[in-house]
């Protein structure tokens, strides 16, 4: 391990020992005076006028023993290789390194400082010639554990990537064990991860039992742990009127603002809802209320800025439509639509079920039909007395999860059958018959107890005729709808994991008006919603596999983005998909075809988020990661030392008498010249190291650049605005850029950026001339930039936004402008436009002037036809700026929330126009065009 001082270690801290020295030093140089001055012999008579001011001293003189202490103990300190901040390495630097990284998904959210960290560790090991064995808690026993060499391991880590389930840590201490005994490990690191696996085995016990037995002593066993908070979502649910979920997370020592956000089938963000977490709260629930057709749409759900497989839910059909399986009895001729009990029911189901069509009409063969293409729920409308089989099957499938919903009518068998939720009085009531009442009955209530209970009570719903329930004690609790006479209209029970429900009337108008009512749609609705989806087939014996296998086909990483799977996962038996637990050989993710996906989710509604337990580690030394790398500092020790012999050797001059008082001054002069150079050597070398990050930045991912105008306000706005654009675009488009960079025009590389955003403001200072002709071949070469004035022109021509632009643009190659016109492409690039607001509107937008032809037509642009030069005065920055939290900062003016959207659609607009040129000008797009615009 790395001696240490405060922040300060050594990589060789022996060598300090030096330091002991410097008294015996002290005494040399104190004994030891400078060599004597020497002067030539004069001729007799010059003898006696000489006057030698100067003396050379018997001893060296205080100050010069002083700078020479300091030279030596500087070259002692940079020897022994000072390092600011420097990381714990496992002692002692021999022997076999075992390197264990936490690679499931709660690793996600401090990967880059986990990896970073084990990197600078395998470096060590390199300068050592230590051997080294990477072992990756995500991967299993089954991963080759054998000791590499240090750049081997070097290369696996930067291949490594979080995986998308929960390391089985556990699994891998029989394995460890083995190598143990082959090999001892001379030090033990582990990068943690900040979860406890679901295991009653301990991983950190039997890490411990091994370290013992291989005599690792705490200075050779370090565990670096992540105090990042990690964030999950479980307990899913679509219930009648919103989709909810539980938000969890670990640790939650600070109160924070957290947003769920739903996405489409396209991966565009289709609502959102933020939740407040106080400080120390590790659980709330977080409910989006919307329409059920949006709440169809969703395919997934996660933690905005919090991505990873935990934070993100995928939803399949289970969460949105279900198959009914319809089947009617009675002898209503089917060629009058009107008269069938099956008509409304079609109609009020339709939006929000698939409704499979019946292979026969015999009862037996359409219900096993049903059963076998997975319906959730059956509807029997006037079915009169059902076959044994067929009555056994039904209840044998409602028991499994399945929901049935009958319908009374003229052909309810007398002797009732298990399928009836209630006990029935015979016959039935009517308007004028013997149990009649004098007026219909309207609907009176929904039971709190049922699906109903969200649902708007409908008014002009009332009952001519109904089938009567034997008044039992349990009537109440399984009444969900009741008349204003008390008599129950819907009533149903529980069957297993199953409901049996049962209208009092039938399904068409002849008993009541209810199949008419809005209300009938939204009943079936909520009855259809707490439905099942997977429902075993009667017909399968218990413990028999199915034969259908969904195999994985896509799976979720460890940031929660879908990826393509590979071989060494297994497919999942339709059967035990409900009750499969996500791990490695069955990842969360998507399983099935494209057409019928099912959605396996990280989180189950049981679980939680449990801290890693390090107690049984107690022999280990526990150290959080740092947050920045160490820094070398023998190279500033070895300046000040080169310094300080310079001055040395002019003090020897000086004394010597060689150098006279102007002599001594011109050399200070260039000593102090040369120091400079020396002492900044090192702050060019971290220029340069600059130059090439940002480069990297710049150039390995898609990121939206501004220019930096010098005025803070202006940057911070630009840099806000950007960065709501950036969230724009991964929101509604499939680009995915990065956080935006602020440019130095005088420093910067222009060229990665396909559009800069350049704010222009009165205060700001011009560029040099340097600088104006990198803007000019910048826009040459297809660049382009979006000058805005941000004031919308203010009064005139006297804006002093508008005469600095002015003032720039006189420098520039700039084409000739005009407002952009209705055939523009930036105005279909991705939405459909006729005017570019930003955070006011009045300005129009100015582009590139487009060459007409003899009949005054435009033609169709050649090239990519993009615009080197955009000019605005609308600040769009202040129109898409927005905090961490996803608010905007700034009002339109006027104040519309439809101009803020505009705004949004502009900024979409002007990236694609600069990244995709002029496509949407081909005429194929024309028809696709219109349809969208509706002529």
């Amino acid at each position: 391990m790395m001696g240490s001082l405060l922040p300060i270690g050594f990589a060789a801290p022996w060598v300090l020992t030096a330091l002991a020295a410097l008294p015996v030093l002290w005494w040399l140089l104190r004994t030891t005076p400078p060599q004597p001055a020497h002067v030539k012999f004069p001729p007799l008579r010059l003898l006696l006028s000489l006057r030698n001011k100067e003396e050379t001293p018997q001893h060296t003189p205080w100050w010069l023993i002083l700078l020479r202490l300091m030279l030596a103990a500087v070259l002692i300190i940079a020897m022994a290789g000072p390092v600011w901040k420097p990381l714990d390495i496992a002692e002692p630097k021999t022997g076999p390194l075992w390197l264990i990284v936490d690679n499931g998904w709660d690793a996600s959210a401090d990967w880059d400082r986990q990896i970073r960290m084990a990197e600078l560790m395998v470096d060590g090991a390199a300068q050592n010639n230590r051997t080294v064995m990477l072992v990756t808690t995500a991967d299993g026993p089954a991963q080759p554990m054998r000791l590499s060499s240090a750049q081997e391991v070097a290369d696996q880590l930067r291949a490594l990537t979080p995986q998308g389930w929960q390391a089985a840590r556990s699994e891998l201490i029989p394995a460890l064990q083995k190598q143990a005994e082959q090999n001892a490990p001379g030090a033990i690191l582990w990068f943690s991860s900040p979860l406890e696996e679901p295991s009653t085995t301990s991983f950190a016990r039997g890490l411990a039992s091994i370290a013992r037995a291989s005599d690792v002593r705490e200075s050779s066993f370090l565990i670096y742990r992540s105090d990042t908070p990690v964030y999950a979502l479980k307990q899913l649910q679509n219930t009648a009127g919103a989709m909810t979920t539980t938000v969890l997370r670990h640790p939650a020592p600070l109160a924070e603002t957290l947003t769920v956000r739903a996405f489409d089938r396209k991966q565009r963000a289709i609502a959102e809802q933020t939740i407040e977490m106080k400080a120390g709260q590790s659980a709330a629930e977080i409910s989006l209320e919307l329409p059920s057709e949006l709440r169809n749409d969703i395919t997934k759900l996660s933690i905005l800025g919090k991505a990873s497989a935990g934070s993100t839910v995928l939803v399949d059909e289970q969460w949105r439509r279900r198959k009914v399986g319809l089947f009617a009895g009675g002898f209503a001729d089917r060629s009058q639509p009107l008269l069938s009990p099956l008509y409304y029911l079609e109609r009020a189901l339709a939006p929000f079920a698939d409704l499979p069509p019946a292979k026969s009409t015999d009862i037996t063969t359409a219900i096993s039909d049903y059963f076998d293409k997975g319906i959730s729920v059956l509807v029997l409308a006037e079915v009169g007395t059902l076959p044994k089989t067929t009555e056994a099957d039904i209840a044998s499938w409602v028991s499994k999860g399945g929901t049935l919903i009958r319908f009374a009518g003229p052909q309810l068998p007398e002797k009732q059958d298990s399928l009836i939720p209630v006990a029935l009085r015979l016959g039935d009531r009517k308007l004028g018959g013997s149990l009649s009442w004098k007026e219909p009955q309207a609907l009176k209530s929904f039971s709190e107890n049922s699906p109903f209970r969200s649902i708007s009570l409908p008014k002009d719903v009332t009952v001519n005729r109904q089938v009567l329930a034997e008044p039992t004690a349990d009537l109440p609790e399984r009444t969900w709808a009741s008349l204003e006479d008390g008599t129950p209209l819907v009533t149903a029970k529980k069957h297993g994991n199953g409901t049996i429900v049962l209208f009092h009337v039938t399904p068409d108008t002849k008993w009541s008006n209810l199949p008419l009512s809005g209300g009938f749609v939204d009943m079936l609705r909520a009855i259809t919603s707490i439905s099942s989806t997977a429902v075993f087939n009667p017909d399968d014996e218990e413990g028999t596999t199915s034969a259908s296998a969904l195999p994985l086909l896509k799976m979720l990483d460890g940031y929660g983005k879908l990826t393509p799977p590979s071989a060494n996962h297994k497919p999942i038996l339709e059967r035990d998909f409900a009750t499969t637990h996500p791990g490695r050989n069955t990842p969360p993710g998507l399983y099935g075809t494209d057409d019928a996906a099912r959605a396996l989710n990280l989180m189950e509604d049981e679980d939680n988020l449990i801290p890693l337990d390090l107690k049984p580690l107690s022999m280990a030394k526990i150290l959080d990661y740092p947050s920045e790398k160490p820094l070398d500092l023998r190279g500033w020790f070895f300046s000040i030392a080169i310094l300080l012999a310079l001055l040395d050797t002019l003090a020897l001059l000086w004394l010597s008498g060689k150098l006279r008082r102007r002599q001594f001054t011109h050399a200070a002069i260039l000593l102090l010249i040369t120091s400079s150079l020396s002492l900044t050597g090192a702050d060019k070398s971290r220029a340069q190291d600059n130059a090439e990050q940002f480069a990297l930045d710049a150039s390995l991912d898609t990121r939206l650049a501004y220019v930096l105008t010098g005025v803070p306000e202006v940057d911070e706005i630009s840099r806000s605005g950007l960065f709501g654009l950036t969230r724009l675009l991964t929101d509604r488009t499939a680009l995915e850029p990065e956080a935006p960079i602020g440019l130095d025009l005088q420093n910067h590389e222009l060229a990665f950026f396909p559009i800069i955003y350049w704010p222009i403001d009165a205060g700001m200072q011009m560029p040099s001339p340097e600088a104006i002709s990198r803007i000019s071949a910048y826009m040459r070469n297809g660049g382009t930039i979006l000058f805005d004035t941000r004031d919308a022109f203010g009064t005139g021509s006297n804006s002093p936004n508008k005469l600095k632009l002015q003032q720039l643009l006189r420098g520039l190659d700039i084409p000739s402008l005009e407002p952009v016109p209705q055939d523009h492409v930036l105005t279909k690039t991705f939405y459909i436009l006729d005017n570019f607001p930003g955070r006011y509107k009045q300005s129009p937008m100015w582009v590139q002037a487009s060459a007409t032809t003899s009949d005054g037509s435009r033609p169709v642009r050649a090239g990519d036809g993009v615009s080197p030069i955009m000019i605005s005065g609308n600040d769009f920055a202040a129109a898409w700026a927005i905090d961490t939290e996803g608010n905007y900062l700034y009002p339109t003016i006027p104040a519309d929330g439809n101009q803020r959207e505009m705004a949004a659609r502009v900024g979409i607009n002007i990236l694609m126009y600069t990244m995709t040129g002029n496509y949407k000008a081909d005429q194929v797009h024309i028809p696709a065009l219109l349809e969208r615009i509706g002529q």
